[in-house]
């Protein structure tokens, strides 16, 4: 099969599971991984030779940690140093002795076992770090303590490769090995890293600023490829993960004035190559083994998993991670990750395991891969909700509380904001959370909150919601905060509600409960950084002001107008067509005057200054 024919059977898999598995909430991995299933050897059997395209398809790991590399400067990496060899020292070694210690009870030698248990001690870093990344947790306490975990895991991988000849009974394995050849490997590692320490701080940021100068923009794509490509052969001669290694690279470009540029540049390249490494994991599965063998494999995933999510569950704690954090961690980083292969390939090779073990743990590997989506979705829905209802305290005990004018209904960033005004006039407010974790934290920073979900009627009556002023509702999750809507309206009907909205849809449904006060959380702020547009743009503070004022008023009418007709889709679509062309007309009748008279004055140099042109309107 030619090699079009090949991309064309990779693009059309992924163009269908893809969006299906996301329209169903399990994630791109997983259809991308399904895909790879379908069209591979235990499927359609479109592609004969997955392992090539594995070998190929590493490489979109290689320009992800890249890019991981650009977004986490020196400094901020230094900070990471107690994680990654404290945290991620303890996970490997705890990991790997439980698993070791599984692996004899089954029956394995202790050199098997012991290969077998390391492996698995490691994470896959595609697909943790993407998951992290869609949750938009990277950032997050645990989404932090994962990358060092990662990282470490990365950094691991050069030790274990060079233990294999020292386990091997093979004469002509066995001899590269001893204390000789392990010391010349870490020489040349240590060799290889400066290189590329010194490469990155004296030879690469002048040749950027060299061809940046010559303002081609393919030229500068080819270069950055250069780079990324470059350092992962340097570090494939080594012996070192090219992952690790161009994440060092990244690190170095983070504090250069290239690296948003970079960035773009790698992007696409990343996105496509990343997908098509899960496609290449799912095709790799052997299934058929799964069908000899299913109780054995499964119990095998399951174990793994449970073990490893153990572990990393309990060293969560000393690390001072919230219950959630530490659930989240030890789930997105339970699975075995794509080091993994190569450590039971180059196994199989020294002698160390037969093909057959071989086989099956790459397996569990790859499946372990393919469960972890899916037990990240049922965490988020349906592990979250239990807990939260298994919770032994119903709600906190209120003191005083019917004393309070105020109650706010979530306490995220939202109602904190709030919060903190009331606080500075001194004005009393009863602030209740349905997260325990949030509530725990809050209190930390001497926060009066209590813990509770504020769509229970017995709740809202121990909060003095029957004596209240008002009560500000702020959940962030629109299902529970039109929940909570419909119990004030039902059972207080006297309390004013001042509710937050996250989108148009929520705003419609919440006017559905009464609510007669409500603001859409994202509109002034972005209406004020349309404001400092339009003055970078050349209009004066004055009449940016003016225009955002005009706006406001105009799209405050528009959502009651399209709030009649929000169930019709047709009439909603029609009224948006119709809205835009009025805002239109409005501004340009009444940018005319002062146009002209700008024209006039500034002799008609820059009449955009003052005018958006007609193709780009301020509602844009």
């Amino acid at each position: 099969m030619s090699i079009l024919n090949e991309v064309a059977i990779f693009l059309i898999a992924a163009v269908i599971a893809v969006p299906l598995f996301k329209r169903l909430g399990l994630g791109s991995i997983l259809g991308y991984l399904a895909a790879g299933a379908l069209i591979g050897r235990s499927g359609l059997k479109l592609i004969r030779e997955p392992e090539h395209v594995l070998h190929f398809a590493e490489f979109g790991v290689v320009l992800f940690l890249f890019i991981v590399g650009l977004e986490l400067q020196p400094a901020r990496l230094w900070a990471l140093r107690r994680s990654v060899f404290g945290l991620g020292l303890a996970q490997v070694v705890l990991s790997a002795l439980v698993l070791t210690g599984a692996g004899m009870l089954l029956g394995l030698s202790m050199k098997a076992a012991l290969i077998a248990g390391l492996g698995l001690s490691l994470s896959s870093t595609a697909i943790a770090l993407q998951l992290l990344g869609e949750r938009q947790q990277l950032t997050a306490r645990h989404g932090r303590e994962s990358f060092a975990i990662l990282l470490f895991q990365d950094l691991a991988v050069i030790p274990l490769l060079a233990i294999l000849p020292l386990l091997s009974e093979r004469p002509e394995v066995a001899g590269g090995g001893g204390g000789q050849g392990l010391l010349l490997s870490l020489l040349k590692v240590v060799a290889v890293l400066a290189v590329v320490v010194l490469s990155g701080r004296f030879l690469v940021r002048p040749a950027f600023r060299l061809i940046a100068s010559t303002q081609l923009q393919e030229l500068f794509t080819a270069a950055t490829l250069l780079v990324v490509v470059g350092v992962a052969l340097l570090m494939n001669f080594a012996g070192i993960s090219m992952a690790l290694g161009t994440f060092l690279a990244g690190v170095l470009l983070a504090d250069s004035e290239y690296r948003h540029e970079l960035e773009a540049d790698i992007e696409p390249f990343k996105g496509l190559l990343l997908g098509l490494f899960f496609i290449a994991v799912g095709m790799s599965m052997n299934l058929e083994l799964v069908t000899e063998r299913p109780l054995l494999i499964a119990a095998c995933v399951v174990g793994v998993m449970v073990l490893k999510g153990g572990v990393l569950f309990w060293l969560g704690r000393p690390m001072g991670l919230m219950l959630q954090g530490r659930r989240i961690m030890a789930l997105a980083l339970a699975q075995g990750g794509e080091f993994g292969f190569v450590l039971f390939g180059a196994a199989a090779t020294a002698g160390v395991m037969d093909s057959a073990l071989t086989e099956q743990l790459v397996v569990v590997v790859s499946l372990s891969m393919a469960a972890t989506p899916i037990l990240l979705a049922l965490h988020d829905r349906v592990v979250e909700r239990l807990l939260r209802r298994s919770v032994p305290a119903e709600y906190d005990h209120l003191e005083d509380a019917e004393q309070q004018p105020v109650i706010i209904a979530g306490f995220g960033r939202y109602g904190q904001i709030i919060g903190r005004v009331l606080n500075m006039l001194d004005i009393g407010f009863t602030a209740l959370e349905v997260s325990p974790e949030q509530v725990d934290f809050l209190r930390r920073y001497g926060n009066k909150i209590y813990y509770g979900d504020a769509s229970r009627l017995d709740l809202l009556r121990a909060a003095g919601a029957g004596k209240a002023k008002l009560f500000v509702l702020a959940i962030d999750d629109p299902d529970a905060s039109v929940r909570t809507a419909q119990l004030v309206r039902a059972n207080f009907p006297g309390l004013p509600v001042y509710a937050r909205a996250r989108n148009r849809a929520h705003a419609y449904q919440l006017l559905d409960e009464g609510v007669k006060i409500l603001n859409r959380e994202t509109l002034l702020s972005s209406l004020e950084m349309a404001g400092f547009v339009l003055q970078g743009l050349g209009f004066d503070e004055e009449r940016a002001r003016h225009i955002m004022e005009r706006f406001r008023s105009y799209d405050e009418q528009l959502l009651q107008k399209q709030y009649a007709v929000y169930q019709d889709e047709e009439k909603l679509l029609q009224t948006a067509q119709q809205a835009r062309e009025e805002l239109r007309s409005l501004f340009e009748q009444d940018n005319r005057p002062q146009t002209q008279a700008q024209l006039q004055e500034d002799g008609a140099d820059q009449p955009h200054a003052s005018t958006p042109p007609r193709s780009q309107p301020p509602t844009a």
